[in-house]
Order: C-alpha cells, then structure tokens, then sequence
C-alpha cells in the first residue's frame, strides 16, 4: 500500500504525542514493506515546500508564514499556497489511503481534494479539536470542562480570552458565527472519511454524543513499542514518582508539585518536560517544590526509557479529559502502576486498585493521601505492580490498521 499521513506539526519542530506517534508508525509500516509519505505544515517565515527522504518515509513539508492562534484558525478556512503544494503531492506520490492525525493549522480543502481524486480517508481523534477550538475542552476564560459549543457563545469567549481581550465583547456575535463556520466544515471533513478511529471508548462515546455517526467510529488504542534491552534499576528503599509529559498547567502539574510537599517519608518526585513552553508555569513550579522534587528537563525517547526503569511509580494528574496517554502504556509495559485523574480515557485505562488508583482531578487533599499510602504501604505498591497488564503493542496496532486500511480501499473500489 501506499500511504500518506497528513499531521499538522512533526519532530524536530515539534515534538508532542500526535507527532511520535505519526512518527513511530509511519516506521512500523515502512518495515511492513508498504510506501508511506508524510505531509505537513511548517510554523516559518516567508513560503516554501520541502520534500525529503527520512528513514524510508517520504516527507512533504510545507510552510506558508509564521502561525499564530489566528492564522492557525484561518487556515482551516483555506490556504492556496498550501492546497496546491497538497495537489502536487498527490499527483507525486499517488497514495491509496490517507490518514489524517491533525488538521489544524492546515485547509479542510485538503480532504475535499482527496475526495474528489477517489482517495479514501482515514481519521483519528487525538482530542477534541474536531469540535472544540481549544482541543481540550478547557475554557480559557474560567479553566473549567467544558462540555462542548452552547450557541457557540462559550466558543466566542474563549476566542477573547486566549487572545488576551476579553473587553472586545462587541466581537462575540461575529466570534460565534466564525466558530459555527469552522465546526460546520470541520464536520463534513468527519462525515467525508470512511473510518474514524478512536483510541478510547470514552472518545468514541464522546463524539457520537456530538452527532457523529456511529457506525463509522471504531474503537483502537495506540500501541507501544518498549526497548528490548531495559533491565530495571530502581533505588532500594526510596519510591520514586515520575512524571513525564508537558508542562503547561492543563497537565496538573501543579497540584501534583503542591501534594508532594506535603508528604512525608522517603520519597522523591522526578518531573520531566520542556521547560521552554510556559517558562513562566515553570517558574510556578519550581517555586513550589520541595527539596524531594527534582527537575530533569527535556527528556528524548532513550532517556524517557531510562527514568522509567529507575522509578517505581508513575503520575498522570491530567485536569483535562485526556483521550489516551502514552505515559501510561509505556508505564504499564515496564510493570510500573499508574496514580491518573479520574477524567475522560484515563479513567478507563487505569484499574483502581488493581494497576494503579484514580484521583480526583485538581484536589491536592486527594493527591497527597494517595501518594502518602504508597509511601506508608510498599506492600500496597507491589499489590498493584502485580495487576499490571501489558498494553497493546505498536505491532499489534500496526496490524490492526493494516487491516483497516484495507478494508476501506476495498469498500471505495466496490
């Protein structure tokens, strides 16, 4: 097969998890043999289009200035410069499927393009950007879950809030409008893909509640490939806690820090991230801490494998409805159990009592009890490292979009 991956951002211009996933299965399928090609979109100045070989894997990258949140939300709308370079690829590289991870900051005219040559469409449902301008279902005004568009209205506020001018009520009916266009395009961009795919049951069930059909939602969590040569080498005595992920305040870092001062016993707390995003949150942070918190900074995927084999315990205060976590399933594939947010997929991901425990999401109370009975009861933390479960593997996975990827090409054929 031949297959094209559309993504907004890629490494090393970005590095999150829609990114290392598209990566690391783009290689997966590369080593099946099948032809696989990247397209994306560049944050840089002036305009251009790159194509390169990258590990077996064809990469088409494009760039049409420097994106801010408004040009990113306008390209959406149309972008001439980068439809046509997504033509010429097309045309190029001549792929049987598409599989897109990520439009945003790219023309939902990419679809219809796609479309209109015969080509069928695969998406997947990283978070809720489909619907929700924020992708997280986090206001910007209040920092509260939100459920989704009312009227539109709450989209609008969240506009001004994140451009940092709330006085501009004025705009709210023409904000509104805007969003109710986006989300109208956006929709037939879902109705337009033969498969959608979501990498949790609560992802799935969240978007059917939007409207979206049913029948062409399927349900297929991400795999995990784990190193072959990691052999444990954890501190006697000593429970560490690590967490490892972003570092802006939607991750609840926070009030993982504020629980882990108040503890007591021989622990430590090992965070990693980039603290170049929200260098002011980073700050915050490491005004709070304890002298048992340590900060190791960004970390790259060897070494995220080396922490995991040094720490006992990992955490996952998430104050969003996360819609997977890759921490979890390498923590699961190294048998280490999980402390999660009783929120959205990583609720359904962690057993409570069984591979790890469920928390109340932003409650330090919560948090500090809860990491204090590990402290207190090593006993209890062996309970759970023996409920781990090995996760799916990348794989596993690999082959179960293979097959998807088939089964579709052959439903647009018939």
């Amino acid at each position: 097969m031949r297959i094209l991956h559309i993504v907004h951002q890629y490494p090393p211009d970005r590095i999150g998890g829609v990114e290392l996933y598209t990566q690391a299965i783009s290689l997966e399928l590369v080593r099946r043999g099948h032809a696989v090609g990247i397209f994306y979109r560049r944050s840089a100045p002036g305009r251009g289009m790159d194509h390169r070989a990258e590990a077996g894997i064809q990469m088409f990258v494009v760039w049409d200035g420097v994106l801010d949140p408004a040009r990113r939300l306008l390209a959406n709308f149309g972008d001439a410069f980068i439809q046509e370079a997504f033509a010429r690829v097309l045309s190029e590289f001549r792929p049987d499927v598409i599989h897109v991870q990520h439009l945003m900051g790219l023309p939902i005219s990419l679809l219809s393009e796609a479309r209109r040559r015969g080509i069928p469409l695969v998406i997947t449902l990283h978070d809720y950007w489909w619907v929700c301008l924020n992708a997280q279902l986090l206001t910007n005004y209040s920092g509260e879950i939100c459920a989704g568009p009312r009227g539109y209205w709450n989209c609008a506020r969240c506009m001004l809030a994140r451009a940092g001018r709330p006085w501009l009520w004025p705009a709210l009916p023409f904000l509104a409008g805007l969003a109710a266009w986006r989300n109208r395009m956006l929709r037939w961009g879902l109705d337009a893909a033969q498969r959608i795919i979501a990498p949790a049951v609560f992802v799935r069930e969240w978007y059917v509640a939007q409207g979206l059909s049913e029948r062409k939602i399927v349900t297929l969590p991400f795999g995990v490939h784990r190193p072959s040569h990691l052999s444990p080498s954890r501190k006697e005595g000593e429970i560490r806690f690590a967490y490892i992920g972003g570092l802006a305040w939607q991750k609840g870092v926070h009030v993982l820090v504020k629980a882990f001062s108040e503890v007591s016993g021989n622990a430590t707390l090992w965070i990693a991230g980039d603290e170049t995003f929200d260098p002011a949150y980073v700050a915050y942070l490491r005004a709070l801490a304890s002298p048992k918190v340590r900060f190791l900074g960004r970390l790259d995927r060897a070494e995220v494998w080396d922490i995991l084999a040094q720490v006992d315990v990992v955490v996952v205060p998430s104050l969003w409805h996360e819609t997977f976590s890759f921490l979890i399933s390498e923590a699961f594939s190294v048998g280490l159990p999980v402390l999660a947010s009783r929120l959205g997929a990583l609720a359904e991901r962690v057993r409570h009592g069984v591979d790890g425990l469920l928390i109340l999401h932003g409650d330090v109370r919560a948090w500090r009890e809860a990491i204090q009975q590990l402290i207190d009861q090593p006993e209890y933390l062996i309970h759970l490292r023996a409920g781990v479960q090995p996760p799916m593997t990348m794989e596993e996975h690999r082959d179960r979009l293979e097959r998807l990827y088939m089964e579709i090409i052959c439903e647009d054929s018939a």
